[in-house]
C-alpha cells in the first residue's frame, strides 16, 4: 500500500512546516460569533431543504469577509489565523441542537406509529406526543429541560475528549510510525489557497482557482437553490428548474429494471466532488453501482427481494431491499474491509517495530503546541468514564459491564487500526453492526428490554479520523495552543446559537413539511431503518431478525475478500475496493452519474492538461464552488426567513 501510486500522488502535496504559530486574537473571538449566529442558520436551513448544509462554503465565506476587512484596515490574515477560523466553522456547523429537531420528529412521525415503538422512545430524549411543547412547536419548555441539559453535557464531553487519544493516536502514527497520511493536505490546501497575500495572488494560482470555483457556484446556486426560494415566496409551491433532491425514474424504469431504484441527481458539487475524490474509489463506486443494477433484477426473479412491488418510487425501493437483502450483505462486506484493515496493520506492523523510537512521545515539541501523552491518555480515561457514569444512570437495566468494554476494550483497538489505515491509505476503517449486536446481546441474555439503549450516549467511538484533523493543523504550521483556545470560546456560541435557531426553523414551519422538502422526502426512511434496528431490542418478534439473514451476511464477507485478492492478484489500486464497497451500499445512487462525471474529467482532461499540479487544484476549486453555493445559499435563506417571519406576525 506504501508504493500505490494514487496514494503517493496525495501525500506528496505538502510538507511539514516548520514554524507554528497559535493565531487566536481578537479576530478569532469575532470570527466565532459571525459563525455561529449567521453561517449556522443558513447551514441548518440548507440541510433540511437540500439535504447538504453549507459547512464548507461558510468556512470560505468567514474566511474571505474577514480577509477583506483586514486588507481595508491595512493588514493581513496569517495562515493560523484563517486555518482557526476554518476549525471554528466546523465545529460550529455540526449544529448540536438540530438533533432535536429530528427527536421531535420521530416521537410523531408515521414510522414509530406503524411499529408501535412511540411509548417506548424515552423522555429524556424528547417530550411524548400530547406535550405542550410539541403541539406549540417550542423547546423553550420545562419537558425539553433534560434533553437539552443532557445534549450539553454530552457535547461537553466530547469536545474535551476530542484531544484525548485520537491526540494520543496522532502523536504514535505520525510522529514514532512517521506514516503519510495521504489525504490530508486536501483538507489543508483550501485554507491555504486564502493565506496568499496580495503579491502572491498577483503570480499564485490558489486565488485565481478559487475565484473560477467561487464564480461557477454563484451561477449554479441562484438556479439550484435561489430562484426555488423565491418563488416559494409569492406562489403556493416553489418552481424548481432543478428538482430537488432528484429526478425520480424508479417508476418509469421498473418494467425493464425491477427493483432498481433509478434517478439522477443534478447537484453540480457532486462534479467537483468526484474530482477530488480518488479516481479508482469513484471507479469503484461506479462498479458497483453496476452490480446492483444487474443483480437486483435477478435477486428479484428468484424472490430474494420480495418485498418490492411496481409503483414503488426510489425511498420504498431502497428500504424494501434493504430489508430484504442488503442490509445483511452490506454488514458482510463491512466486515470484509474490516478484516482486510486488520490484516494490512497487522502486516505493516511486521518488522516495523525494530527501528521505531517511542521516546518521542514522552517529547513534546513546544513550538508545535504538543500535550504531553499522559495528560492525553487521561483525557481518554476521565471522558469515558464520564460517558459510562451517563449511560448508567440513563439505562440502568442495561449491563454496566457493555460500557467499560465499549470504551476501554473496542474504542482503542478500532481506532489505532483506523488510524494506521488513515495513515496508510488514506481510508477510514469501521467494524459494522458491533454496537447493534452488543445490544441485542444485553437483550437476548441479560434480560434488558427496550430501545432506551440506542439513545444513549455510550463510550462507542472510532477516533481514527481525528488523526487526520490533527494532521492537517500541523500542516499548516497551527500551534495547538490556538485550537485549545479557540474551542473555549467556540463552545458556548455553538449552544446558544443552535438551540436559538433549532427553535426558529421550528417556528417557522412543522418539520418535516412542503417548506423543507428534503427532510419531508428523506426522514421516513431513515426513520425506518433506524426503528427496525431498535425493535430488536423488544420483547417478542423482532422486524431486524427477520431482516438479517446469516446466509447473505456470510456471501458480503466472501464477496469482499476475493475482490480484494482480485485486486492484488492483477495489481489493480488498493482504493478500487472501497469504492465498490460504497457501490454496493444501496443508498440512494442518484448521485453517482455526476461524481463518476467530475472523475473522468479530472483524469482525463484537466490531469492531462495542468499535469501532476491539478491534484492541488481540484480541492481549491471545490473549496471556491462551495463558497459560491453558500453564498446563494445564505440569500436565499435570508429572503426565506424575513418574509416567513413577517408573515407569522400577528396584524
Amino acid at each position: 500500500m506504501y508504493d500505490d501510486k494514487e496514494l503517493k500522488e496525495y501525500r506528496d502535496l505538502l510538507p511539514t512546516p516548520t514554524r507554528f504559530e497559535e493565531g487566536f486574537d481578537w479576530k478569532t473571538i469575532v470570527g466565532a460569533v459571525f459563525i455561529g449566529f449567521l453561517m449556522m442558520p443558513g447551514s441548518m436551513y440548507l440541510q433540511l431543504v437540500i439535504g447538504s448544509g453549507i459547512g464548507p462554503a461558510a468556512r470560505w465565506v468567514t474566511i474571505i469577509l474577514f480577509a477583506e476587512i483586514a486588507k481595508r484596515s491595512y493588514t493581513e490574515l496569517k495562515q493560523q489565523e484563517i486555518f482557526l477560523l476554518y476549525y471554528m466553522a466546523g465545529a460550529a456547523l455540526a449544529s448540536p441542537f438540530s438533533g432535536l429537531l429530528w427527536n421531535q420528529y420521530l416521537v410523531q412521525s408515521d414510522a414509530a406509529k406503524m411499529l408501535g415503538l412511540v411509548e417506548y422512545i424515552p423522555t429524556w430524549v424528547t417530550p411524548q406526543p400530547g406535550s405542550g411543547s410539541l403541539l406549540e412547536r417550542t423547546f423553550f419548555h420545562r419537558d425539553w429541560l433534560v434533553p437539552i441539559l443532557l445534549l450539553i453535557g454530552s457535547q461537553l464531553i466530547q469536545r474535551i475528549d476530542h484531544f484525548g487519544l485520537g491526540y494520543a493516536l496522532y502523536r504514535l502514527t505520525s510522529d514514532v510510525e512517521k506514516l503519510p497520511f495521504p489525504m490530508a493536505p486536501v483538507g489543508a490546501l483550501g485554507t491555504m489557497a486564502l493565506a496568499e497575500s496580495t503579491e502572491d495572488r498577483k503570480t499564485g494560482w490558489k486565488w485565481r482557482v478559487f475565484s473560477i470555483g467561487g464564480v461557477i457556484g454563484l451561477a449554479f446556486g441562484g438556479i439550484y437553490v435561489l430562484f426555488p426560494a423565491l418563488t416559494g415566496l409569492f406562489f403556493t409551491e416553489p418552481v424548481r428548474l432543478i428538482p430537488i433532491p432528484w429526478i425520480e425514474l424508479t417508476r418509469y424504469t421498473e418494467e425493464a429494471l425491477p427493483a432498481v431504484a433509478t434517478g439522477l441527481q443534478l447537484d453540480l458539487g457532486l462534479f467537483f466532488v468526484g474530482m477530488v475524490l480518488p479516481f479508482w474509489a469513484v471507479i469503484g463506486g461506479l462498479i458497483g453501482l453496476i452490480i446492483t443494477i444487474v443483480a437486483n433484477p435477478m435477486l428479484y426473479a428468484h424472490g430474494i427481494l420480495h418485498r418490492w412491488h411496481p409503483g414503488m418510487a426510489t425511498v420504498e425501493t431502497v428500504f424494501a431491499n434493504n430489508f430484504d437483502f442488503y442490509m445483511s450483505f452490506g454488514i458482510g462486506l463491512g466486515l470484509a474491509i474490516a478484516c482486510i484493515g486488520f490484516w494490512q496493520v497487522f502486516r505493516s506492523l511486521r518488522g516495523r517495530g525494530h527501528g521505531l523510537d517511542f521516546s518521542i512521545l514522552l517529547r513534546k515539541n513546544k513550538e508545535r503546541g504538543d500535550i504531553g501523552i499522559w495528560t492525553s491518555l487521561g483525557i481518554y480515561v476521565v471522558s469515558t468514564l464520564a460517558y459510562v457514569a451517563m449511560c448508567a444512570w440513563l439505562v440502568p437495566e442495561f449491563p454496566w459491564v457493555f460500557f467499560l468494554g465499549y470504551g476501554f476494550l473496542y474504542t482503542p483497538i478500532i481506532s489505532y487500526v483506523s488510524a494506521r489505515m488513515e495513515g496508510v491509505a488514506g481510508q477510514f476503517i469501521s467494524l459494522p453492526m458491533v454496537r447493534e449486536a452488543s445490544f441485542i446481546a444485553g437483550a437476548r441474555y441479560f434480560g434488558y428490554s427496550g430501545i432506551d439503549i440506542w439513545y444513549a450516549p455510550i463510550p462507542f467511538h472510532n477516533y481514527g479520523e481525528a488523526t487526520v484533523g490533527f494532521r492537517q493543523i500541523e500542516l499548516t504550521g497551527t500551534s495547538l495552543r490556538g485550537i485549545i483556545k479557540a474551542e473555549v470560546v467556540v463552545f458556548p456560541v455553538v449552544m446558544i446559537a443552535s438551540l436559538v435557531f433549532s427553535q426558529f426553523l421550528w417556528q417557522l414551519a412543522p418539520i418535516p413539511s412542503a417548506s423543507y422538502p428534503y427532510a419531508q422526502e428523506m426522514w421516513h426512511l431513515q426513520a425506518l431503518n433506524g426503528f427496525l434496528l431498535q425493535t430488536s431490542t423488544l420483547e417478542g418478534d423482532s422486524l431486524f431478525f427477520e431482516a438479517l439473514r446469516a446466509e447473505y451476511l456470510g456471501s458480503g464477507l466472501v464477496f469482499g475478500v476475493i475482490t480484494y485478492a482480485l485486486l492484488q492478484i492483477f495489481g489493480l489500486p488498493v482504493l478500487l475496493i472501497y469504492g465498490v464497497v460504497r457501490g454496493l451500499g444501496q443508498s440512494t445512487p442518484h448521485g453517482m452519474v455526476l461524481e463518476v462525471l467530475g472523475a473522468l474529467f479530472g483524469r482525463f482532461l484537466f490531469e492531462k492538461k495542468y499535469g501532476a499540479k491539478w491534484r492541488q487544484y481540484a480541492p481549491v476549486l471545490l473549496a471556491g464552488f462551495s463558497c459560491g453555493m453558500g453564498l446563494m445559499g445564505m440569500f436565499a435563506m435570508g429572503c426565506s426567513l424575513i418574509l416567513k417571519s413577517l408573515g407569522r406576525l400577528a396584524y
